[in-house]
């Protein structure tokens, strides 16, 4: 029996090792992670370029003209302690408020279990009456 086959090469005998790497399956997965990048990063870079504020909390400086609206827990708004009956008593409110030189600023404090459209509407009311400074009151997170 010959040691070549029909083409002319070497038959593989049983101690041969082959030592070849099949390359076919990692050129396959490298393919489809390039066509995932190539799709993958024009939506991750599709932003307007812009510089973001950067913020710290900062304690409420409280001063007389301020004004503080509050939701309760019943989602009655309240303009200090006073309970407001309508959206338009508060906009009327916030209209003579508005007129003021300087104008003061509004601070809103919402309890934890309010609904949020009362809130909403105070914003609302606020934007109506011109006024720019507003302000959400909220406490800081218990330090364990």
């Amino acid at each position: 029996m010959s040691r070549f086959n029909r083409l002319g090469r070497a038959r593989p005998d049983d101690d041969q090792v082959l030592s070849a790497i099949n390359t076919t399956p990692l050129v396959d997965v490298m393919l489809v992670l390039l066509i995932i990048f190539l799709i993958t990063v024009p939506v991750v870079t599709q932003t307007v370029k812009m510089t973001l504020p950067k913020e710290s909390n900062i304690p409420t400086q409280t001063k007389p003209e301020n004004i503080v609206l509050g939701v309760g827990p019943d989602s009655n708004i309240y303009w200090n302690t006073i309970r407001l009956s309508s959206q338009e008593d508060l906009l009327a409110r916030l209209v003579k408020v508005a007129k003021m030189d300087p104008q003061p600023e509004v601070h809103i404090r919402g309890d934890a279990t309010a609904q949020y459209s009362p809130i909403g509407r105070i914003v609302l009311a606020v934007q109506q009456a011109g006024i720019v400074k507003i302000a959400f009151i909220t406490e800081p997170p218990p330090n364990n």
